[in-house]
């Protein structure tokens, strides 16, 4: 009975440091993430993205921070012109410039459309969100993505409506949207095949 009530205490300890180390480990290496090179492509949109003054965003608690000190700006499910879907891997906050741009785009766009609305599929990430999303995507930044500063957001060109499916005319009138505000300096967009979706990354003008 009493070389029980020993082992009870040392299995019950190897147990909770064992738990402890596993939350306190992140699911991915800094230095790996860095030492990944953008595209040329992509490079403007990480210069843009550190010109806001926002660290990358490692985990929940640094979002946080930004949020208390009023420098993200909550975005709302839905505004004129724009839905917001689910986010399983992101968050519904961007800086407040960011935020500014995605409601002219979407007021833009539903006043060219007569009314339409497209759906924005991800918004702020932290380190942690995007190697979750790794595991279940693999076409998702294995480097620092400008999702990475709040100040990026990904808007589908196949989903309009709360319709799934392509469609050519309000996809042309979206990117037209994207085009105007591209050349007048207030945003960069990559149209990204894999995902169906235009990646918005807003400058700080």
């Amino acid at each position: 009975m009493k070389k029980f009530l020993l082992i009870i205490p040392v299995i019950f300890s190897h147990t909770f440091h064992g738990q402890k180390s596993a939350k306190s480990s992140p699911c991915y290496d800094l230095n790996e993430v860095l030492k990944v090179e953008p595209t040329p492509l992509y490079k403007p949109h990480l210069d843009a993205s550190k010109s806001f003054n926002v660290k990358i965003l490692k985990t929940t608690g640094t979002v946080q921070k930004y949020i208390n000190s009023g420098k993200f700006h909550s975005v709302n499910k839905k505004g004129k012109g724009y839905r917001v879907q689910k986010l399983d891997y992101s968050r519904a906050w961007l800086v407040s410039k960011a935020y500014l741009n995605l409601e002219r785009i979407g007021n833009r766009f539903s006043k060219n459309t007569g009314g339409a609305y497209f759906t924005v599929t991800s918004i702020t990430r932290t380190l942690e969100d995007q190697c979750k999303l790794r595991k279940v995507n693999s076409n998702a930044s294995l480097g620092i993505s400008s999702h990475n500063y709040g100040n990026s957001f990904d808007i589908s060109y196949v989903r309009f409506n709360g319709v799934h499916r392509p469609n050519s005319k309000l996809e042309s009138a979206l990117e037209k949207v994207l085009k105007y505000y591209y050349d007048a300096g207030r945003i960069h967009y990559i149209k990204e095949r894999q995902q169906s979706c235009f990646h918005v990354t807003v400058r700080n003008y």
